[in-house]
């Protein structure tokens, strides 16, 4: 019996997937749990493995490809099984060779798709636009709002097939190929220009950010902290022969722990319905990608030593920009932190990673001038930013907690009092 292998949710926020590369080809012999193809999601590369035993009989979707989570993407079957119920015309997205009667028919459905999306563009522009919505909207899904930016059409020349006349993906399916170059909406580019594709990660920041810095309300909250003694301490530690260097980084990790401990109010989640107090802390620590940022997780960040956070934090950090890390290892963090200290920032506000209720962002360390006992002196100052979701942190909530991480950095020894 063939087996469908379909685009799979490989992350639990993946709504669509890029196909990297097929690692089985067409006629290839395939076992359960082999890996067929690597897949881009929101946050990684992740494989996308065989569900049934077989060959390799059709792969429907060419690398580089980006489709919804869900979709057919190829068949496996026995060598000689009609698989063309399985694949139910569904075009490839590349030219591949015709290995059996079964591709030759699957070739053929492409074809008549293709005439029949064109027919339905050219049928789309010779009808007049229908009037728009009281509020002046077209009515389209996300979707198909996407698919027509990125050809260039205009949507209220189309006509929606979907519920109340809206305009769904069906609706713009060969399009751009049907549509004359002169009705195609182009952006100028004076000067010259470039377009480059969106990578997942980049829609999901995209996403994110919209769903963060619009509806939830944010106030913002900076702290100056001495670091001299946390220098010291840093110093005094990497001279120990440990094997592991620790970062300032991880001491802002480990004390901002132990400061949610002692508030827990701030260590929470927006549920809509409910606020969600956690007791127990995981850092999400914000790490700058090729074309983006991840944020994995240190799990249970209070209760871990220097040198495990150390270790844990380079180990997370080399594998994300490799985008190999496991959807556990990125997801269910508690609060966020993230830092542009080593490059030369001395400040910044950052965007809440929704449903937490906070994230800081911090700045470098730089000498200041500053009083000091009386005296005028050189100290080394750092500035933090804690953003606060006001649903869940009201001002003097999040002040309180500041004030906590700053007597515990500029008094390390606090660690282990």
């Amino acid at each position: 019996m063939a087996t469908k292998v379909l685009m799979e949710a490989l992350s639990p926020t993946m709504e669509e997937g890029r196909v990297i590369k097929w690692l089985k080809h067409e006629g290839d012999t395939v076992k359960s749990g082999e890996t067929l193809a690597e897949v881009e999601t929101d946050k990684a590369v992740m494989e996308l493995v065989a569900r049934g035993d077989g060959v390799l009989r059709a792969v429907l979707v060419a690398e580089g490809t980006t489709v919804e989570v869900g979709k057919l993407v190829g068949v496996i079957a026995a060598a000689n099984e009609d698989i063309s119920m399985v694949t139910g015309g569904a075009p490839k997205t590349a030219a591949l060779p015709a290995a059996a009667p079964a591709a030759s028919a699957a070739s053929a459905a492409s074809a008549a798709s293709a005439a029949s999306a064109a027919s339905r563009a050219h049928q789309a522009l010779s009808t007049p636009a229908p009037a728009p919505a009281p509020a002046g909207r077209v009515r389209a899904s996300p979707l198909a709002r996407r698919l027509a930016t990125e050809q260039g059409l205009d949507l209220g020349g189309v006509a929606g097939s979907g519920p109340g006349g809206r305009i769904v993906k069906r609706d713009l399916e060969g399009a751009a190929a049907a549509i004359p170059p002169s009705l195609v909406s182009r952006p100028s580019s004076p000067g010259g220009s470039r377009d480059v594709p969106l990578t997942q990660i980049r829609k999901t920041i995209a996403k994110r950010l919209s769903q963060s810095l619009g509806p939830v309300p944010h106030f913002f909250l900076t702290a100056e902290i001495d670091m001299e003694r946390a220098w010291d301490a840093r110093e005094a530690l990497n001279k120990l022969d440990t094997g592991h260097r620790v970062s300032f980084n991880d001491l802002i990790v480990k004390f901002t722990a132990l400061a949610l401990l002692k508030h827990p109010e701030c260590n929470a989640w927006w549920m809509d319905d409910r606020i969600r107090y956690f007791s127990d802390v995981h850092i999400g620590m914000a790490v700058a990608v090729e074309d983006g940022l991840i944020t994995p997780v240190i799990r249970n960040a209070h209760t871990k030593g220097l040198r495990e956070i150390a270790a844990e934090s380079k180990d997370f950090a080399e594998r994300a920009r490799s985008r190999k890390l496991k959807p556990e290892e990125y997801t269910g963090s508690t609060f966020s932190i993230s830092n542009l200290g080593m490059l030369d920032i001395d400040q910044f506000t950052a965007i809440i990673n929704p449903p937490e209720a906070g994230i800081l962002a911090v700045g470098s360390i730089v000498q200041q001038p500053v009083v000091h006992e009386g005296q005028i002196v050189a100290r080394r100052r750092m500035r933090v930013t804690m953003s606060c979701d006001h649903r869940v942190i009201d001002g003097a909530t999040g002040a309180r907690f500041l004030q906590t991480l700053r007597q515990m950095l500029e008094n390390p020894l606090t660690m282990v009092w």
